[in-house]
């Protein structure tokens, strides 16, 4: 009599787990070529304030630890609003993404580290603080990364928020790589904390089964 035929591992077998992660890679790195052609349009090119050394590496990992602190904290404890952010995470992030290994996190937190900062400190708050001031590019560049992360209006508050930190990171380094490396660490802690790769005990879940156009985030909070 023939073995009973093992059913594959969830986590390899997840339908339309790859697609998801490929698509977040090229999403994010793929604004690292868009922001070379836009920066090249605006005459300030993203790399133009980018040096590769040690020191801005370790600050840069040193300064996600408080805002880091701050989004577990606010998913351990929300309160008001930003109870709207933990159910996201809970309810549409997690199922996307829950099946993610540990490389996988690793190389969406580097594609956005480097795509969104090239785009946002290294184009869009020089070109902007050339055109008025400082003061201008970290606020203006901060609101368009805030922008780019139309969840809900408390999500997008925090992404304001976590914007002109890097942006004041930037701005007080002269380094984008310190930027690049914060951004990166801090998206790394977040998906590692919520989507716990290795744990045996995780749900594991079809993340095609949280695509919904019919579903909105808000429709939680209805009564």
């Amino acid at each position: 009599m023939d073995a009973p035929e093992e059913s594959p591992h969830p986590e390899i077998d997840a339908p339309g787990h790859d697609a998801i992660v490929t698509f977040a890679v090229f999403f994010e790195g793929g604004l690292a070529p868009f922001s070379l052609l836009l920066g090249w349009w605006f005459a300030h090119p993203p790399l133009r304030h980018f040096d590769w050394n040690f020191q801005a590496v370790m600050l840069g990992a040193a300064a996600a630890a408080a805002p880091a602190a701050c989004f577990l904290a606010m998913l351990r404890w929300p309160i008001g609003p930003l109870v709207r952010i933990k159910r996201f995470c809970e309810d549409e992030f997690v199922p996307l993404l829950g099946n993610s290994s540990w490389a996988d996190l690793v190389l969406i937190a580097i594609s956005a580290g480097v795509g969104e900062e090239m785009l946002f400190r290294g184009v869009f708050q020089t070109s902007i603080a050339s055109a008025t001031n400082e003061t201008w590019g970290v606020i203006l560049s901060s609101l368009l990364f805030g922008a780019l992360h139309p969840i809900s209006i408390p999500y997008s508050i925090v992404s304001f928020s976590m914007g002109v930190y890097l942006a004041l990171i930037f701005l007080s380094t002269g380094n984008l790589l310190a930027a690049i490396v914060c951004h990166g660490v801090y998206d790394f802690v977040l998906m590692a904390y919520l989507l716990r790769p290795g744990d045996p005990n995780r749900p594991i879940r079809n993340p095609i089964d949280a695509i919904d156009a019919d579903r909105h985030i808000d429709e939680h909070d209805a009564p």
